[in-house]
């Protein structure tokens, strides 16, 4: 009885895939490189944003600015988000049809256009509590934050958009499908970092 030889951490294609499944391995090392990198930028506005929490300089805080309901269902919309790419890359892997594939990216785009709607109107609402970046320190550092996150959400819905009409324009070739599997790993990547996020801004600034 044969056993599959994983190439690399996450999705792997498997030999079904021939040539796509080698051409993967030196790809997807150079991309977990590029999420490393990405972690440490993530690490330092985390770092400044924990060592400016009480710095408000008799401004608003997080019990006056912040919006838990609303930011639990942009944490759901996230997490559906995952699972739903999470049964676009199965499909890629197991060959499904290319519909069902695409339905699976369109849902998972629709869930990241979500949560960026609503964090868009949390911000909105910060502003209209005079919650701006120039008003503290503590402000400054949350919109370093909380933003780069979500300019993230919004490079990878960018870059969605482009495999779905990729796929549309040449099919599952080998670039489509290295790129679902890097998008795949980035979208996954932004969840955890919102998990912290959530926790560490959200959860611990009301506490």
């Amino acid at each position: 009885m044969s056993q599959q030889v994983f190439k690399h951490p996450g999705l792997n294609l498997g030999p079904a895939h021939g040539r796509d499944n080698d051409a993967a391995e030196t790809v997807m090392f150079g991309f977990w490189v590029f999420l490393m990198s990405d972690s440490i930028l993530f690490s330092m506005v985390f770092a400044t944003y924990v060592t400016s929490l009480n710095s408000t300089a008799g401004g608003p805080g997080p019990h006056q600015l912040y919006d838990i309901k609303s930011v639990f269902i942009e944490t759901l919309l996230l997490l559906a988000s995952s699972f739903t790419f999470g049964m676009a890359s199965l499909a890629l892997k197991y060959k499904r049809s290319k519909a069902r594939l695409i339905v699976w990216l369109a849902v998972t785009l629709v869930l990241g256009v979500a949560f960026l709607g609503f964090e868009l109107h949390d911000f909105n609402s910060m502003f209209a509590k005079g919650g701006i970046p120039s008003r503290s320190g503590f402000l400054s550092a949350f919109f370093d934050l909380v933003p780069l996150h979500g300019l993230h959400v919004t490079a990878a819905c960018v870059w969605l958009i482009c495999l779905v009409g990729q796929i549309a324009r040449y099919g599952l070739d080998t670039k489509t499908k290295l790129g679902i599997m890097r998008l795949s790993l980035f979208w996954h990547f932004l969840d955890i970092v919102w998990i912290a996020m959530f926790s560490v801004v959200y959860l611990a600034g009301l506490a």
